[in-house]
């Protein structure tokens, strides 16, 4: 009879630490990213692959239908990819919110600056117009961005707020929301 007690007590405690295992610990996790303008999400474009690493989270792109060229790369506040409007106008991709910064640095230093903890390394997409290159963020986990927008930009990242603000990438061109933890 002991034995059949100590089996359920030893059962219980497994059932209770499967359910208290904490969400940071999944091991990768693929966003949808998609194409926008002021209307809002168009057409698919691919994947980005979250994994954590020792060094940080991997991002693996496999992209298609993008400018050739470097363009800025960031996680947002918000997990949104929805238009908004300002200064009257209607902008793709501006429900995103700003750069993700949970300390509100208000700065723009780039990925390992101790600035917004959103700026991303630079996405370089090739001249048939695909991105497959994985970045490393040093400074988040998968945890950090879940429920967040991933924001691709026209242009590239100077990783500066001058001359131009927040790098200078201008327009949000793909967003995709990094799911969260079930």
């Amino acid at each position: 009879m002991k034995l059949h007690y100590l089996a359920s007590a030893l059962a219980l405690v497994a059932s209770v630490a499967a359910c208290e295992k904490k969400p940071d610990t999944v091991a990768s996790t693929v966003v949808t990213m998609h194409q926008i303008d002021s209307s809002g999400e168009q057409m698919e474009i691919g994947t980005i692959t979250l994994a954590d690493t020792p060094d940080g989270l991997k991002l693996t792109p496999d992209l298609s239908h993008l400018t050739p060229g470097t363009h800025g790369f960031h996680v947002h506040e918000n997990g949104s990819c929805d238009p908004g409007t300002k200064d009257g106008a209607t902008v793709a991709g501006l429900a995103a919110g700003g750069h993700l910064d949970p300390d509100h640095t208000g700065h723009h230093e780039g990925p390992t600056g101790t600035g917004h903890m959103g700026d991303l390394p630079a996405l370089e997409v090739g001249v048939d117009g695909t991105a497959t290159t994985a970045v490393v963020a040093p400074r988040l986990k998968i945890a950090d961005v879940w429920g967040h927008a991933l924001m691709i930009h026209q242009g590239g990242d100077n990783y500066a707020d001058s001359p131009a603000p927040l790098g200078g990438g201008g327009a949000r061109v793909a967003c995709g929301i990094a799911p969260t933890a079930d």
